[in-house]
């Protein structure tokens, strides 16, 4: 990894950077359990945060939707002309994008913002659809094309899904309408283009660049930042430290050490990879290392939620790396201490400490 400084001068937001402003809302776990179904929920399911990494070529991926029972920051869009409003989460860790359908009859779709095609001038159906597949069942979505307006941002002709059918739980408690995904291309289900590579076909960034910031107090209204096409030094202070992709599916990196303060501990010295990931709430520590790790914490599992969830917001991931190695999900508990870049161009991400 190499350390890069950059001028002020070229950090100053430009004409085509764009900030969003993330709310911060319940997550569905904890409305979930106050539902008193989160029990019932996952002993359904086998749960491992890494399976969300596990796709497949065609048109069905499976993921399980527990990936986003923790995730709860997320952000306004609108789609159509005029604009029809959507609360989607910004989600590194996936590249598809859709929100629920007018047609859509499923309870999940009923307390959210619907998208309705007949009420758009600039709408052009597809013909095809997608399904992925999630461990409490499917997502269905119709396939389309409109304009996609996030502030002054307009993309035309952006592909998204259209949601027909969505499982009841979890989707019926979260606060987001959709989900916008921001990795690769490589990775979206059936070949389907992402909305980060209108924004950039169509020159509506001023550096192929987006970033976040996560507020360490957030409340609905601020949960911090997503800006697209630049970076905001007011975010952040001290140098960016530039990590590769190893793999151009997710923004992954290699994990080179893992202190738990200043105490080095050892975890990667064969080597770790990490996937930085927007849409998982939770840091998720290999199998091998969970024990050592909540030691030097000073910490142990408890029965706090189920399946090892705790309040230290650390859980434990079975499945390794592509390439075998020990894989990490670094998620929004990681992230809220580091401004995080996402260079497309260059295929890195950058890490610099939060202001």
């Amino acid at each position: 990894m190499k350390r890069l400084v950059l001028a002020l001068a070229c950090l100053q937001l430009a004409e085509g950077v764009v900030r969003i402003n993330l709310k911060k809302g319940e997550s569905i776990r904890e409305k979930m359990r106050a539902a008193g179904v989160l029990d019932d929920y996952l002993k359904k399911i086998k749960y491992d945060p890494v399976k969300k990494y596990s796709s497949k070529k065609g048109y069905v991926v499976n993921q399980p939707i527990t990936n986003h029972l923790d995730s709860s920051y997320f952000g306004e869009i609108s789609i159509g002309t005029p604009p029809q409003k959507f609360l989607v989460l910004f989600d590194t860790g996936s590249s598809n994008f859709w929100v629920p359908s007018i047609d859509c009859k499923s309870p999940a779709c009923f307390n959210h913002a619907k998208f309705k095609p007949s009420e758009s001038d600039t709408f052009a159906p597809n013909g095809r659809s997608l399904t992925v597949t999630y461990g409490s069942g499917s997502v269905t979505v119709v396939l389309g094309s409109d304009t996609l307006r996030i502030q002054n941002i307009t993309v035309t002709n952006q592909d998204f899904g259209l949601s027909q059918e969505e499982p009841t739980q979890p989707f019926y408690f979260a606060d987001f309408d959709g989900i916008l995904g921001m990795a690769f291309p490589s990775l979206a289900v059936g070949g389907m283009p992402t909305a980060v590579q209108g924004m950039l076909q169509q020159d509506q960034l001023a550096e192929p660049i987006f970033s976040f910031y996560f507020s360490r107090q957030p409340t609905y209204q601020y949960g911090g930042e997503l800006v697209l096409g630049g970076i905001d030094p007011r975010l952040f202070h001290g140098a960016i430290t530039w990590a590769p992709v190893t793999q151009e599916l997710y923004w992954q990196i290699t994990v080179e050490e893992f202190a738990v303060g200043q105490s080095v501990t050892g975890c990667c010295s064969q080597g770790c990879q990490a996937i930085v990931d927007t849409g998982t709430f939770l840091l998720t520590v290999p199998q091998e290392y969970i024990e050592s790790i909540l030691q030097a914490l000073g910490a142990q599992e408890t029965s706090y939620g189920t399946n090892g969830y705790c309040t230290l917001g650390i859980e434990v991931t079975y499945l390794p790396s592509q390439d075998t190695q020990p894989l990490w999900i670094l998620g929004d508990v990681f992230l809220k201490e580091y401004y995080t870049i996402f260079d497309t161009a260059y295929n890195r991400v950058g890490f610099a400490r939060s202001a």
